[in-house]
């Protein structure tokens, strides 16, 4: 590789672009090879893909064999790092890719279950090692396989879901801060649950009071956490399915004052402030805007917009939860956007939280790429 990819190495950054590799020599897409810097000088040991602009990733400072007592060490450190950060829930993210120091591996943990995701050609020729490795550590009662998401595409694999090992129990049901949640393993959003708001789910739950809006509710995560401590929730979202879902949990657990809409959120925010409605809590949770630099000027016109409606229908004194998915959005911008939306509204606002996701899901520094998910709490004076 160039100069310049050494010195991103050398800045704690663990991807080379496919304009920066000079010579590929004999390798083939999944090869896990080591990588010399200009002059030869060995860099460590990477995982290669013959098709992502992304050509290698670095997933050692050694030059060492990556194998099965390598993926053990790895997974076992993980583990080791989420014992005692991971409280009242028996589902939660077990490996988190480069955060985790295995590039395009994700692993999540549901009650006695797991659901691998491999995002790049290496780590979907090593998953039968993985595979492996997981039983050994976990004992797990199955293991799925969701390799449907689109980033698959660009590294020229297929889009599946599967059971990898074991039998996947008919109703899968989690414990996540207290409450009981059904698990759809093999078709639901993400890899089953959004994990990485559990502890956002908490944190709003202590401000929920009055009359509660959730928007692009997905399967009840806020509105479920909310409506103890709430007289009513309003939860929208404009899936059919995720809602079939989210209805099932409320009654699981036996919460009768959520009401689920299916509508399109920036429609119906726009059709309650036409009919003088107001709330005292609000939570917007979009899916990403954006999911490429080049959009991100159109998504915070996105993210303003959505934040302005919603300030349109809080009450004095109201609370605003306001999340972003997208690591292409920094915190600053979407602080910006917010205030942008106070502005035009003419409402004052008051930070209460600065959040992000949970533990379990941790940003390498070095990586900005980790830290993907803001959760921004904020009062109207």
């Amino acid at each position: 590789m160039n100069g310049k990819a050494a010195q991103r190495v050398a800045s704690g950054h663990p991807w080379i672009f496919e304009s920066d590799v000079t010579d590929r020599g004999e390798a083939r897409g999944g090869d896990t090879v080591c990588v010399a810097a200009p002059g030869g000088r060995a860099l460590g040991m990477a995982l290669y893909s013959a098709k992502s602009k992304i050509t290698l990733r670095m997933i050692s400072s050694r030059v060492e064999p990556v194998d099965r007592v390598f993926l053990l060490r790895r997974m076992q450190n993980a583990l080791d790092l989420r014992r005692g950060m991971v409280l009242d829930c028996d589902a939660y993210r077990v490996i988190y890719g480069e955060a985790d120091l295995l590039p395009g591996l994700v692993v999540d943990r549901y009650a006695d279950c797991l659901v691998l995701q491999a995002l790049n050609q290496s780590i979907d020729r090593l998953t039968p090692l993985i595979v492996d490795a997981l039983t050994e550590l976990l004992s797990p009662t199955a293991i799925i396989a969701r390799n449907d998401v689109a980033v698959r595409t660009q590294e020229d694999l297929p889009l599946e879901s599967k059971i990898l090992h074991g039998v996947l129990p008919n109703d899968l049901t989690i414990t996540m801060n207290g409450l009981q949640l059904r698990a759809d393993l093999l078709g639901g959003q993400k890899t089953g649950i959004y994990l990485d708001q559990r502890e956002n789910y908490s944190a709003a739950s202590r401000y929920a009071k009055g009359r509660v809006l959730d928007c692009f509710t997905s399967t009840g995560g806020f509105a479920l956490h909310m409506a103890s401590k709430c007289d009513t929730v309003e939860a929208i979202d404009s899936s059919a399915n995720a809602l079939a879902v989210a209805q099932a949990n409320a009654q699981r657990n036996q919460l009768g004052n959520i009401q689920f809409l299916e509508a399109n959120a920036f429609d119906l925010l726009a059709g309650h402030a036409a009919a003088r409605r107001s709330f005292d809590v609000i939570v917007l949770d979009p899916p990403a805007f954006t999911k490429s630099r080049s959009a991100v000027e159109a998504a915070m016109r996105g993210y303003k917009e959505i934040n302005l409606r919603a300030l349109q229908l809080l009450q004095p004194g109201g609370v605003l939860i306001s999340c972003s998915c997208s690591h292409h959005v920094s915190e600053a911008m979407m602080l910006e956007a917010i205030a942008g939306a106070s502005l035009d509204t003419g409402r004052q606002l008051r930070v209460l939280e600065r959040r992000t996701q949970s533990q379990d899901h941790p940003i390498l520094l070095t990586v900005p790429e980790t830290h993907y998910l803001k959760c921004i709490i904020l009062q109207v004076l």
